[in-house]
């Protein structure tokens, strides 16, 4: 069942370190990438190439860590039980949503937009609580609806903004102690543009445009396999048991390919009546199944 609760509780994200600035090694985030992210380089080593990859990586794992965060900063509920058509309703709507956009391109048209606005109303309608986390589970396989709207929205940008922050920083410390002794010129470039590296989040995820226009985007992020516990654990906060089930939940001292999800996330943003939503629908499965994602 859905519940009517919205989270209240909300901190000042630069009011401390938090301490999700630096992700596990064990973690690839390099397997992560953004759908429309067909930028492709063979000259790696090339100082801009490598600052350019190397904030991709830091800005998927803000990404993550505010999205998936709210069970361990703001008390948000895993909710399990849920009607299996509302979930599939709101993965095909926004699976729709997704195909309809131009390429490379986040926005999406007037009349698609509307598919958004009208999404928002249906959670509304149906009573399905904001801030938590929504969970439909089969054999091998979790569908996660997640919606914030209001001053939720607002709270997430400014801990996006915060985690990202927090990482850049971190990210200049462990780079010039594993890079500094090298002393070549594009190492030293490198190092010297990441000290003057900054993100603008709201800008990325094109906020303004989104508010003051009332238009509407779909994004998207896939991992091939992703470490199940960088999720449950480490950023939300819950173990892998709460969110694919016990049955499925890595065991202790699991070697890589227990850990392994295939994961895919969905953010939809727009605006109706100048309030701000984003929806999340995230499809995980185990990466020793086969699967067939948006029908």
């Amino acid at each position: 069942m859905f519940v009517n609760r919205r989270s209240e509780k909300a901190g000042d994200p630069s009011a401390e370190r938090d301490d999700l600035s630096r992700h596990p090694k064990s973690i690839t985030l390099t397997q992560m990438y953004d759908d429309s992210d067909d930028r492709k380089d063979d000259n790696a080593s090339a100082p801009k190439v490598r600052l350019a990859e190397k904030l991709d990586e830091l800005r998927i794992h803000a990404d993550l860590c505010a999205i998936f965060e709210g069970p361990r900063k703001f008390d948000a509920k895993l909710i399990t039980g849920v009607d299996a058509d509302l979930i599939r309703d709101v993965q095909q709507i926004i699976a729709k949503l997704d195909k309809s956009k131009q390429p490379g391109k986040p926005f999406l048209t007037p009349a698609r937009a509307l598919g958004a606005t009208t999404l928002f109303d249906s959670l509304q309608e149906q009573g399905v609580s904001t801030s938590d986390y929504h969970l439909y589970r089969r054999p091998g396989e979790v569908m996660i609806v997640r919606w914030i709207k209001g001053d939720e929205v607002d709270t997430f940008y400014k801990r996006l903004q915060a985690h990202m922050d927090v990482a850049i920083k971190q990210t200049r410390e462990d780079e010039r102690q594993a890079l500094a002794w090298k002393n070549d010129p594009r190492t030293n470039e490198y190092l010297e543009a990441l000290d003057e590296a900054e993100l603008d989040m709201q800008k990325w995820w094109m906020r303004d445009l989104l508010r003051d226009h009332e238009l509407a985007t779909v994004r998207t992020q896939t991992a091939d396999e992703i470490n199940i516990g960088y999720i449950a654990d480490f950023i939300m906060g819950v173990g892998a048991a709460a969110l694919v089930g016990e049955e499925f939940a890595p065991p202790g001292g699991a070697d890589d390919s227990e850990l392994a999800w295939f994961f895919k996330l969905f953010a939809l943003c727009g605006t109706k009546d100048g309030v701000e939503h984003i929806v999340f629908f995230v499809f995980l499965q185990k990466t020793d199944d086969e699967f067939d994602f948006g029908e």
